[in-house]
């Protein structure tokens, strides 16, 4: 079976310069800018400006157009329904439209790294964590993201191994219902292998999730500190193509006026914790959906 090719660019907020994070903001369209202004901390405008800009240059690219032509329609799930919250912009999966449509793509951000994957016809996924300190300790989240047969590989980790694992299950995890659109709530009904074992996934009892055999999950080099995964809905084998993000960037017209920031992206390099764990990385073949004791398909 023909791999499919899923293409990933990461962006880093520290190599980033105030002018270039201005002109990544103009591309954005007033939806997108509606959002931007409604987070509340300036790192966190600053990764959605890369995240999103670089996504319009990526699909204007592939599609032959320009960055600021790109439109979205937005992938809902029954949960997200049909009304936008008031003030905070589109909610769901963004999906290119017009003519980009065809294209996927899937975004996400994390300390000071943005990873964004982009393939054709096929639904994917993309998710990056810092790995960090949680106040109130891993054990506070477990029930939040993992089905009840991943929560007993826990048991016996130091601290620090609980973290790093931890990290790397919720990378896999969002990753995979980021593919579907249904979003991290939707984690639990999904059971994946845990960390230092092959990767796959054992189950998915989600009204949207895939059949059996048609999602591959694969784990990514994020560097030190980091964890991610990207996962697509296809049968064929899943191979990664790291691009370069300055050739990207080469697209990207020069810093427009300020005119419409609102107390974050521009002002200058995000300024984010450093984590205190590494997670080991690995890279790891293709997952099949793997029936397990828990799956209820």
């Amino acid at each position: 079976m023909t791999p499919l090719t899923c293409d990933l660019w990461w962006g880093d907020l520290t190599a980033t310069s105030p002018d270039r994070l201005r002109a990544l903001y103009g591309l954005l369209d007033a939806d997108e800018r509606q959002r931007h202004a409604a987070f509340r901390v300036p790192a966190d405008k600053d990764r959605y400006a890369l995240a999103h800009g670089l996504a319009r240059l990526a699909v204007g690219r592939a599609a032959g157009i320009a960055p600021e032509s790109v439109t979205f329609d937005h992938l809902r799930t029954p949960r997200q329904g049909k009304a936008d919250p008031p003030g905070r912009g589109p909610r769901g999966k963004p999906r290119p439209s017009g003519p980009a449509e065809g294209w996927e793509i899937s975004f996400s951000h994390s300390g000071d790294r943005v990873l964004l994957a982009m393939a054709r016809g096929v639904q994917v996924g993309a998710d990056v964590q810092e790995v960090r300190t949680v106040r109130m300790g891993v054990d506070s989240l477990l029930g939040q993201l993992l089905h009840e047969d991943e929560r007993g590989h826990f048991t016996r980790l130091d601290p620090r191994q609980r973290e790093a694992d931890f990290f790397t299950y919720w990378s896999r995890k969002e990753a995979l219902v980021k593919a579907t659109g249904e979003g991290l709530a939707a984690a639990t009904k999904v059971v994946v292998s845990p960390p230092g074992a092959p990767i796959a996934v054992h189950s998915w009892d989600t009204p949207n999730g895939p059949a059996p055999g048609h999602v591959q999950l694969l784990d990514v080099a994020a560097g030190d500190g980091y964890s991610a995964s990207v996962a697509a809905l296809t049968p064929r084998p899943l191979e990664i193509s790291v691009r370069d993000t300055a050739d990207l960037l080469k697209g990207l017209p020069k810093a427009r006026p300020r005119t419409g920031l609102r107390g974050g992206t521009g002002l200058g390099p995000a300024k984010t914790r450093t984590a205190p764990a590494t997670a080991t990385r690995r890279t790891a073949p293709a997952s099949q959906h793997r029936p397990g004791p828990s799956a209820t398909r």
